[in-house]
C-alpha cells in the first residue's frame, strides 16, 4: 500500500519538478490503510515539506505503526533537492523519535547530525548525533564513500555493526537507498530482527544494483526484481 506525498516530473536524467499533495490527503491515505487492513512495517520516503512531515508523524502515532523505516530522502540522484530546507527540524523532532531504523546516505546524514560526513570516523559521530534524536537504529550507508567497498554503518545504542558492501561500478543506481529501505521494512514485516532485515536487506539492494536496467539517457534505475527479471 502507498500513500502518495508528491507527484515528481522525473526521467533517468533528473527530477524537474514535483506537485507536493495536501498534508491532510497524505495523513488520511495512511488512516485509510492503516485503519482497514493494518500495517505490519512501513517505510517513509520523499516526504517534501515540514507540514507533510507533521502529517504523516501525526497519523504513524495515531494509528500505532512502531515497524517504521524511515529513509530521510532530502536530494535526488541527480542532486535536485526533494525536502524543504525548513522541513530537516521538523523531521527530526517529530518522525526520527517514532522510527526504528533511519536510512541516511552521507548527505543525509550530514543535515540530519549537522556536520559533513566525508568517511568512515564521521559516519560513527553522525550514528549517535541521530540517534540523540530518538529512533531506536540507524544504518549510515557509505555508498558516497571514496574508497573501498560501499560499507554501511549499523548502530542501535548497544552495538555497532559494520555491514560490509560490494561496490558495483556502474552508473545504473536510480532508486538505490528507495529499494533497500523498501527492503528491510518488507523483512520486518515477515519477522526479522532488525538486523537481520538489515543485512537481507543489504544484500537484496546489492543484487538490484549488480542487475540495474540500462535505459535512458541518465542514470538508469536498479532492478528489485533481479531474482524474477534478471
Amino acid at each position: 500500500m502507498t500513500a502518495i506525498t508528491a507527484v515528481t516530473v522525473q526521467n533517468t536524467q533528473g527530477v524537474s519538478g514535483y506537485e507536493e499533495l495536501s498534508p491532510r490527503l497524505v495523513g488520511d491515505q495512511i488512516r485509510a490503510v492503516a485503519v482497514d487492513i493494518g500495517v505490519d512495517a512501513a517505510k517513509t520516503g520523499m516526504l517534501a515539506s515540514a507540514p507533510i512531515v507533521a502529517a504523516v508523524a501525526d497519523a504513524v502515532a495515531e494509528t500505532g505503526i512502531t515497524n517504521l523505516v524511515v529513509d530521510p530522502v532530502s536530494v535526488s540522484k541527480h542532486g535536485h533537492a526533494l525536502l524543504a530546507e525548513d522541513a530537516v527540524d521538523t523531521l527530526r523532532s517529530r518522525i526520527l523519535p517514532l522510527a526504528r531504523l533511519v536510512t541516511p546516505n552521507l548527505p543525509e546524514a550530514a543535515a540530519l547530525a549537522g556536520f559533513d560526513v566525508p568517511g568512515r570516523d564521521d559516519m560513527r559521530r553522525a550514528a549517535d548525533a541521530i540517534i540523540s534524536h530518538g529512533p531506536r537504529a540507524v544504518l549510515v550507508k557509505g555508498g558516497h564513500l571514496q574508497d573501498g567497498g560501499a560499507d554501511d554503518l549499523f548502530v542501535d545504542g548497544a552495538q555497532e555493526v559494520w555491514i560490509d558492501g560490494e561496490r558495483i561500478h556502474t552508473i545504473h543506481t536510480h532508486g538505490t537507498g528507495c529499494v533497500l529501505s523498501a527492503a528491510i521494512a518488507a523483512r520486518l514485516a515477515l519477522g526479522d530482527d532488525l538486523l537481520t532485515a538489515v543485512r537481507r536487506g543489504k544484500d537484496f539492494v546489492t543484487q538490484a544494483i549488480r542487475h540495474s536496467l540500462a535505459i535512458g539517457r541518465g542514470i538508469g534505475p536498479v532492478n528489485p526484481l533481479w531474482d524474477r527479471i534478471g
